[in-house]
């Protein structure tokens, strides 16, 4: 079986094939374009040098979320767009949980932390069980206080990986002591190939969908909205005067 995978949730693009569940390629970047510019010839690129028509692909997956929410919009409708023009079935994979690929072997908690803002990280924490990951503390979007007194409880050794580390590394250390280790460098980086990774675990426990059936994880409501319901909040205020 052919998959080819994607990720555009954060600055990184990347794309990924695996047949049979072994990589045969992969490209990724981190530079200054944005996502529309870059997926597209990057997929092209990637399927030439493999020697690889779109229509050989059994089986398409996408970073869902959580991540830029614009980077996930491109992200999606590109993977949507070939899944429905091959007629192929499509799966999303959680932002997070690809990231924890990223750290096979591992025998503590696994914790990717992305940056949300507003004081709140994009999270979730996974340990290896066999060849499979299993979710201990469910993604989500919470304050780095809360994650760490959820880690705290669990009362093992954690590692920590992605874009949160840059702005929140000094506060785990600080209150996780020698129980915090931190993934170095590109092993922070999403990837594709990590992507298929857990797309395959995921089919093989549920299958897939069709490209209509996958949708975006933000895991919480974009500013523009938070910005427009504190306006209308104001206005029936007034109104109500």
């Amino acid at each position: 079986m052919k998959l080819l995978a994607i990720d555009s949730s954060a600055n990184v693009a990347s794309a990924a094939l695996m047949s049979d569940g072994v990589l045969i390629g992969e490209i990724s970047t981190n530079y200054k374009k944005t996502h529309s510019q870059t997926l597209m010839p990057m997929i092209d690129a990637l399927l030439r040098f493999v020697e690889t028509d779109i229509q050989d692909i059994d089986l398409f997956a996408a970073a869902d979320g959580p991540g830029s929410f614009t980077g996930l919009r491109i992200g999606l409708a590109t993977i949507k767009g070939l899944a429905h023009a091959c007629d192929k079935p499509v799966i999303g994979v959680s932002t997070l949980a690809a990231l924890a690929y990223n750290v096979p072997c591992c025998e503590g908690l696994i914790v990717p932390i992305l940056d949300a803002r507003r004081d709140q990280v994009y999270t979730a924490a996974y340990v290896w069980k066999g060849n499979a990951l299993q979710g201990i503390i469910e993604p989500c979007a919470i304050s780095i206080h809360t994650l760490l007194d959820n880690v705290k409880a669990q009362e093992r050794q954690a590692v920590f990986l992605g874009d949160g580390i840059a702005r929140f590394g000094d506060e785990i250390q600080t209150a996780l002591g020698g129980r915090a280790s931190f993934v170095p460098g590109n092993a922070c980086l999403q990837r594709a190939s990590s992507v298929a990774a857990a797309a395959l675990t995921l089919y093989a426990e549920q299958g897939a969908g069709t490209y209509n059936e996958i949708r975006p994880v933000y895991l919480r409501k974009s500013q523009a909205e938070r910005e427009y319901e504190e306006k209308q909040k104001e206005s029936n205020q007034e109104e109500q005067k």
